[in-house]
């Protein structure tokens, strides 16, 4: 495996000049990441150095500590700026209240009542890399949707000042993983003062030794996100990089970041006087905040079994892997010397305390991070309607073999954040088109009238967000070559050559195996034929990252950056590298059409294909995930082969059939106005079917009434733990 490359550290952060009086807000929107998906608020800063702000990717602390102060000055006395700036600070002033939201609408008896959300990563903010992909981002949007709506969520995480990693591709296409650490003078995150002017905020024992934990908060709109660091010179040596680093380090490190983020979590919670109604993990990385409080319970004088039937009522559990391997798992040895004596204080013996996380499958000498959730939470859900099914096929051992249909775990199929990742001109369209309120609006009646957008308008849009996205490619093409990242012959597989005219495939995502990246250079002769016909040519973009410790992974992507090289597809295929939150937007904003080929039924949900459609981007895809669900017909194309052997053949030639007879030919079918009407009217449904079905707010909404609400106020049915 190859080892991390250290990056350059980056050069020293000037002080900022002091904002004009009239603009003396600018600090503090910029320090609160609600600014990320109000139109105001981005133009603001967008006006301010259109030039800096790009060059930045939107990181507005970094903005106004850059920008020339006489540019501050100069719009400090422009009328329409200054309008649009009173317009944001009111917008943020609004965010400090939960009065007139749809929660305190909706359950005004639970107004100040929060809900606890634990999560390994947040993916809010490109400025901000604590997230490794769909999970994060998930959870970003998550937050953001809470906030919206003015549920009471506080969030719990760990601030990873290592990031995940950045990517560089070698000439030879094997991913090298550098470390790019968190500039603290960059991000809106500060740290809170412990006791008596101490650093850290609690403390939490683990391998017999005491780790003292520092909490930092970040503001997203509404709702505090609280991180977890051990980086404090009061900690043993070998403890204080035990956060610092997502997903790093194998096991052993992951036992210990679960460990601090669940138990180290819900003591952080305590210590700032935040007493939670209800728990929410999302994913098996924060059962230990579950276990945690039936110990605390325990502590009170509650007896174990009892203290887990009301942990139980109060916790919400979200499984988002119908992977075997993907669900965490650890050796019951490990897990013991990591909770040393932790069972004393529950009044219970060690045996007991490690059945917790018991998976029937797995055996006696695993503890199972997704068995321990589901013991503990009342309420779990997948991710998609199959991925429930999945699930409670999954799950049946844990109730002696029940029939999987009567297992208790439900679904709340995604949903992504519409501010978030609909591209401005789209939503300036719609605001022409369907009034102002749309975007606060589930109403399906009211999508189902985006199918008379006007063609040449929505054609016109799409256009140029498809130039945005050109221009991107090429100039960060250009701008690897200028820092000799890249070499001469790197170039063209930079994307140096796409085309905006020519129809461009997107696949942007985790290269994990079962995505099957790959699977479109299957049959190399009639894939060339598709990209290099002269008359109707099609582009690929390629870009994600696979797991540093996922060599099979790291392989899929060396043989797709091959085919960037190859000069037979004249290079209409490209590989950008490093590929995150920012380059996301413009991906599913910018393609023509997104791709994704999951083996069935292994994909639990999937959201980059929903924040395309928000754009008018249609998917084609294997029938799983949200996609069993979202696909009409009229708003993109399934793959539906009678058997999805492992080898992909009957996938492959099913995707070049459709590529060669019906995608292929009707964006190019154009009228007299040179206007693809048929390719419009899918482009339409895929923004209908994504607005009705799979916005975040449709998600979060589900999760209030059927989670939220039920584990605060009871629930009439009994309860159906788990019995093996």
């Amino acid at each position: 495996m190859t080892a991390p490359v250290e990056a350059p550290p980056a050069p020293p952060v000037p002080e900022p000049a002091p904002l004009p009086g009239r603009l003396a807000g600018l600090t503090h929107l910029a320090h609160n990441l609600a600014w990320s998906w109000n139109r105001d608020a981005r133009m603001i800063f967008k006006e301010i150095d259109e030039s800096l702000w790009h060059r930045l990717r939107h990181n507005p602390i970094r903005l106004l500590q850059l920008v020339d102060p006489a540019r501050l000055v100069q719009l400090s006395d422009d009328a329409v700026f200054c309008a649009r700036y009173d317009r944001a600070m009111q917008w943020l002033a609004s965010e400090r209240s939960d009065e007139h939201t749809w929660y305190a609408r909706t359950f005004p008896e639970l107004r100040g009542q929060p809900v606890a959300y634990f999560c390994a990563e947040f993916g809010v903010h490109n400025s901000v890399p604590i997230y490794s992909g769909g999970l994060g981002v998930l959870a970003g949007d998550h937050l953001k949707t809470a906030s919206d709506l003015g549920i009471p969520l506080v969030a719990v995480g760990i601030l990873y000042r290592q990031g995940y990693f950045d990517q560089h591709i070698r000439v030879d296409g094997w991913q090298e993983d550098s470390n790019d650490a968190i500039d603290f003078n960059a991000v809106p995150i500060v740290p809170l003062p412990g006791k008596d002017g101490e650093k850290h905020l609690v403390t939490v024992n683990t391998f017999g030794r005491d780790i003292n934990i520092r909490v930092w908060k970040m503001q997203v709109g509404r709702v505090p996100v609280y991180l977890l660091d051990s980086d404090l010179p009061e900690n043993h040596p070998d403890d204080r990089p035990l956060l610092s680093k997502l997903y790093s380090g194998g096991p052993a490190m992951r036992l210990r970041q679960e460990w601090l983020l669940g138990v180290g979590g819900v003591r952080a919670l305590r210590a700032l006087g935040i007493a939670p109604a209800a728990w929410h993990a999302n994913e098996g990385h924060a059962a230990f905040m579950m276990v945690e409080r039936v110990r605390e319970l325990c502590q009170q004088g509650v007896s174990f079994a009892d203290a887990v039937k009301r942990v139980r009522n109060r916790s919400v559990f979200t499984t988002h892997t119908p992977v075997p391997a993907g669900h965490d798992h650890f050796g019951v040895n490990e897990v013991r010397e990591c909770a040393q004596g932790f069972w004393n204080e529950m009044g219970i013996d060690a045996e007991t305390f490690l059945r917790i996380g018991y998976m029937p499958e797995s055996g006696t000498g695993v503890y199972h991070m997704t068995a321990a959730s589901v013991r503990l939470s009342r309420r779990v859900n997948a991710v998609s309607r199959r991925h429930g099914i999945v699930t409670r096929h999954m799950s049946r051992s844990l109730w002696n073999g029940r029939e999987a249909e009567n297992i208790p775990v439900g679904h709340v199929t995604n949903g992504v954040h519409l501010a978030t990742w609909m591209a401005n001109p789209i939503m300036k369209l719609l605001d022409d088109h369907l009034g102002p309120a749309w975007g606060h609006s589930n109403d399906p009646a009211l999508w189902e009238q985006v199918l008379t957008l006007d063609d040449e308008a929505l054609w016109h849009t799409h256009s140029r967000l498809k130039h945005t996205l050109m221009r991107l490619v090429r100039e960060e093409a250009r701008s690897a070559f200028a820092r000799r990242q890249i070499e001469a012959t790197q170039l063209v597989g930079a994307g140096t050559l796409l085309d905006p005219k020519t129809l461009t495939i997107g696949f942007a995502r985790r290269f994990a195996t079962y995505k099957r990246a790959d699977l479109i250079f299957r049959d190399v002769e009639r894939l060339r034929k598709l990209v290099t016909n002269v008359q109707r040519p099609v582009q690929i973009v390629f870009a994600g990252k696979a797991h540093p410790a996922d060599n099979p992974g790291k392989q899929v992507l060396q043989n797709v950056y091959h085919f960037t090289r190859d000069p037979r597809f004249e290079g209409r295929v490209a590989f950008v590298e490093d590929y995150g939150m920012h380059l996301a937007h413009l991906l599913v904003q910018g393609v023509d059409l997104w791709m994704n080929l999951p083996r069935v039924p292994l994909e639990a949900s999937g959201t980059s294909g929903m924040k395309a459609a928000l754009n008018g981007v249609p998917q084609i895809s294997t029938i799983d995930g949200w996609w069993e669900e979202g696909y009409e017909g009229n708003n993109g194309w399934a793959i539906t082969p009678e058997e999805d052997d492992e080898a992909g053949v009957s996938t492959s030639n099913r995707l070049y059939e459709l590529l060669e007879q019906e995608v292929v030919p009707r964006y190019y079918d154009v009228d007299k106005n040179d206007l693809p009407r048929r390719w419009l009217a899918t482009m339409k449904h895929s923004i209908r079917v994504a607005g009705q079905q799979f916005t975040a707010r449709r998600m979060v909404e589900q999760y209030a009434r059927a989670y939220y609400a039920p584990s605060i106020l009871g629930d009439a049915l009994p309860d159906d733990p788990p019995i093996a």
